[in-house]
């Protein structure tokens, strides 16, 4: 499949989700195309005059009325909660973990008074950035996420798990373990144990490799938080482009490489 034929394909799948959200009358983008460019943005994995810079000088024939490139970036913080839209739904059994974000080199944090992220721990190296905790149901979708500054323990994100208590178990690691309490439905697991929960290692790697997530350049929260949710919009609508098949013993194989721009 071209690159065309699949942002072609990309704004149809989308346009069908969305055949409820009214366009404004004084509005030159259709909300389709609005989270159409979400979804290129997060799956393209760089900054936005880079992706700008793409967008108008390969694909501008397919959105003529693209606006500029502050402007178009400020429709996809305004309108994030279209996101919500493409979120899973929960299953049985769940899994939860956390994820940290580099948004500056720890080297460099002296030398930047103005800088969005805190300094914490992230896969046992410190960071200067955010933190994304995601719930995945048993598939692999994302049914629910949130996010905080790197500095933040993982119990933090308790309140995220406890949205679904009686509907879904959560499995989660170590680090959301409180001393003074877990949500009654959250499992906390050993290592080694509950080997469903690699599904979610598989989840981030995924969007590490192919949306390059691991590092972004955002100075402003509003516009971190909507990063956020455009990409988990993204992994939601692609991985599940030719239908979750499982194989013999069950299990689904996720991939989103197919799509990498």
């Amino acid at each position: 499949m071209s690159t065309q034929d699949f942002i072609i394909e990309l704004f149809c799948r989308v346009d069908d989700a969305m055949l409820n959200v009214p366009k404004h009358s004084q509005a030159h983008l259709y909300p389709s195309e609005v989270v159409t460019l979400g979804v290129l943005f997060a799956l393209k994995g760089v900054g936005q005059r880079a992706f700008y810079r793409w967008l108008t000088r390969d694909w501008r024939p397919l959105f003529p009325k693209l606006p500029d490139r502050t402007r178009g970036f400020r429709l996809l913080k305004t309108h994030r909660a279209w996101t919500d839209a493409f979120l899973a739904q929960p299953t049985v059994l769940g899994v939860a973990d956390s994820y940290g974000i580099e948004l500056l080199h720890p080297v460099r944090e002296r030398h930047r008074r103005l800088h969005l992220g805190k300094k914490g721990l992230s896969n046992k190296r410190w960071i200067v950035g955010g933190k994304l905790a995601l719930i995945l149901n048993q598939l692999g979708l994302v049914v629910a996420w949130d996010c905080d500054t790197a500095n933040v323990h993982d119990t933090t994100f308790h309140p995220l798990i406890e949205a679904f208590d009686e509907v879904m178990l959560v499995l989660a690691d170590q680090g959301f373990h409180s001393k003074t309490g877990d949500p009654a439905n959250m499992k906390v697991c050993q290592r080694g144990e509950w080997n469903v929960r690699m599904i979610i290692e598989t989840v981030l790697s995924m969007l590490t490799t192919v949306c390059h997530f691991k590092k972004v350049a955002h100075r402003v929260w509003d516009y971190f938080e909507a990063r956020l949710a455009w990409t988990m919009t993204a992994f939601n609508v692609l991985v599940q482009w030719h239908g979750l098949k499982p194989d013999a013993e069950g299990f689904v194989h996720l991939s989103i490489a197919e799509f990498s721009l």
